[in-house]
């Protein structure tokens, strides 16, 4: 088979993805991170298109499990329901610990998860991405908050750190956050 026939055959699967041709960037990612510090409730503001994630009111909240690893339950308001996603988030590389691995699947291996920087009270950047073949690459960034909004420099800071290290940012969307419940 082709690796072009390859693609074709490949390209509905992430049309609701940002995809590129060659490999991931490797972004720096966030020095000293301390994963504790991290815990707790996290809202989306922006992010690449991401099939998984239609709806309004996006947060993630983590929390460690007795096991040691990081419970990871995603929700979103979509089509007049809130729908919850639970995943399990891991440090692959102890001598890494801001390049994460996420799964919502025991079918499923895990996925970087990046977290490239954070001041863990307002602000947190986080990319992952993944080679197909080294032929093209799908990734995806968001920007997350403590709080459902941020301010535009805020904003903006996030996204020229991600262009800087070589992250394409042209399909980025805002989530709406608005009138959301808060529990």
């Amino acid at each position: 088979m082709s690796a072009v026939y390859f693609l074709l055959l490949l390209l509905p699967l992430v049309s609701a993805q940002t995809y590129h041709w060659g490999p991931c960037p490797t972004p720096k990612v966030q020095p000293g991170f301390n994963v504790e510090q991290y815990l707790g409730r996290w809202y989306e503001i922006e992010k690449l298109p991401a099939s998984f994630e239609r709806g309004k009111c996006i947060e993630a909240n983590y929390a460690i499990r007795k096991d040691g690893t990081i419970r990871v339950l995603n929700t979103q308001f979509y089509k007049d329901k809130v729908r919850p996603a639970e995943g399990t988030a891991v440090i692959q590389d102890p001598r890494e610990p801001a390049k994460l691995g996420v799964s919502f699947s025991y079918f499923t291996p895990y996925s970087p998860y990046w977290i490239l920087t954070t001041d863990y009270t307002s602000l947190s950047v986080v990319y992952s991405c993944t080679d197909i073949l080294r032929i093209f690459h799908i990734d995806y960034a968001w920007i997350l908050g403590r709080s459902r909004f941020l301010p535009p420099e805020t904003v903006r800071y996030a996204k020229e750190l991600m262009i800087n290290e070589g992250i394409d940012l042209f399909r980025m969307k805002a989530t709406d956050q608005t009138g959301c419940k808060d529990n």
